[in-house]
């Protein structure tokens, strides 16, 4: 799916507008002074987002104080040449921190928990819930889990109660962990969800435990985009889902 977006677009029209095909050589500091620079003459600018963790930069966010300007600087902007390559702009999916927290819709994101007086019972439950995936994963694709796959048994093992995201993030890398999935999910919806964008692979669903899978990309920028463009997405019902990277 492409990302350049238009005003009849399902996204809803909102203060924070995502662009892309920016130039990678340019340093981060100087993309991000160069964005407010240009984008300002629509309206205040709350702040502007661009990420150094991306293989390739060339993506980012600029949050408007107001819908109106964000609008009239897609319309405007849209395939305006920045550092020699056509920006392509659309409105953001989700919607920024610093806009949740001015209209008190914010929602921290939940710690893990504590469980160090129940470590040894938890690890006796860990130690089966790995043995069942391996059986499982064995028994749908009739092959040996792959290495990646086998290492993130360790993420989904120590998650008990409401998903959370970890407290120390896994680094940025080509394949996503999923949380808080309803358990109807399939693996053909995700896929389905998770194909629109380039560079998909494959989706791994654990059946020993409901509400999480793998995503694999060809790379780590196309994980990314995937990653920002999904975060908090309502596969169905109210589930938000919670994605990171996952860990290696």
């Amino acid at each position: 799916m492409s990302e350049v977006a238009n005003t009849g677009s399902d996204v809803p029209a909102n203060q924070t507008i995502y662009i892309n095909n920016l130039n990678e050589k340019i340093k981060l500091e100087e993309l991000k002074k160069s964005l407010r620079a240009v984008f300002s003459q629509f309206g205040k600018i709350l702040e502007v987002l661009a990420f150094k963790t991306l293989k390739h930069k060339g993506q980012a966010w600029v949050v408007f104080e107001e819908v109106s300007p964000a609008t009239n600087a897609l319309r405007k902007m849209q395939g305006f040449p920045f550092y020699d390559k056509p920006m392509r702009i659309q409105y953001a999916k989700t919607k920024s921190d610093i806009i949740a927290k001015a209209d008190g819709t914010f929602v921290p994101r939940e710690k893990r928990k504590r469980h160090d007086e129940r470590g040894k019972k938890r690890k006796e439950q860990n130690d089966a819930n790995q043995a069942a995936t391996g059986l499982n994963y064995a028994g749908a694709y009739g092959a040996v889990p792959p290495l990646w796959y086998t290492l993130q048994l360790s993420q989904v093992a120590y998650m008990d109660g409401p998903p959370v995201v970890p407290e120390a993030p896994a680094a940025p890398n080509n394949i996503l962990f999923i949380q808080n999935l309803p358990h109807e999910t399939t693996t053909l919806m995700l896929q389905v969800l998770f194909r629109q964008y380039p560079g998909f692979k494959e989706v791994r669903m654990v059946e020993a435990k409901p509400g999480i899978a793998f995503v694999e990309y060809e790379n780590e920028m196309q994980s990314t985009v995937a990653m920002h463009a999904l975060q908090n997405f309502k596969v169905v019902g109210q589930n938000a889902m919670v994605i990171t990277y996952a860990k290696k």
